[in-house]
């Protein structure tokens, strides 16, 4: 991956720790994970704006994480954005391996710039559409209802993406059916969702954040 073409969105964890920048009193790393406005600081205010509707929150991914980390387990999330859920769920189950996948080039950048100053192992960024994922290679799944975008034209990250209801009900059907084909014991969490991506085959494990996000086993 490239690096992105402008400067760094925030110093180097040496810079912090050398008190070469007037910083909030945290650790380099373990501070980021503390709250979410300590994790948003690493990207651009922008991006930190759009925090509170488009990027997990921290308590919601550790919980999420909870329920699919397995030791060497491949999860992937499903419209990953700056990766926010991804490095979370990286950081506090080290024997899981998370992914992301992302349409937008300067989102996975910025992802993978976050990436790079958490030094996590194991976790990875893809830039793809979600059609051109191979859905044999994961195991778990996370979907914070990434196809929302394409019928909402008040909360966008942007204007890249086309506003089509048809492209909607094709993304959902095609994570259906990708998701229909997994084995059985596949976990699946959702947030946000109107469970129109949801297979008949998965059965309703658990429910939590006052019914927003649910949890599912393909039995």
């Amino acid at each position: 991956m490239k690096a992105y073409p402008f400067f760094h969105f925030f110093p180097s964890a040496d810079d912090v720790n050398e008190g070469q920048l007037k910083l909030k009193k945290i650790d380099p790393i373990t501070g980021l994970f503390s709250d979410d406005a300590a994790f948003d600081w690493l990207y651009p205010e922008h991006f930190q704006l759009l925090s509170l509707k488009h990027w997990t929150p921290l308590a919601i991914a550790h919980k999420a994480a909870h329920f699919l980390a397995e030791p060497g387990a491949r999860v992937l999330d499903i419209g990953s954005g700056v990766g926010k859920f991804c490095l979370a769920a990286a950081y506090h189950f080290p024997e899981t391996y998370f992914y992301g996948v992302e349409q937008r080039h300067e989102l996975i950048c910025m992802s993978e710039e976050a990436k790079g100053y958490t030094k996590l192992p194991n976790v990875n960024f893809i830039y793809a559409n979600i059609t051109q994922v191979n859905f044999k290679e994961f195991d778990h799944f996370y979907f914070y209802n990434s196809f929302y975008e394409n019928i909402d034209p008040e909360n966008k990250i942007d204007d890249s993406l086309e506003l089509s209801q048809s492209l909607y009900a094709y993304y959902n059907q095609y994570l259906c059916a990708e998701l229909d084909k997994k084995p059985l014991g596949t976990r699946l969490v959702t947030f946000h969702s109107l469970e129109q991506e949801i297979p008949s085959g998965f059965r309703l494990a658990d429910i939590a954040c006052n019914g927003l996000m649910k949890m599912w086993i393909k039995a």
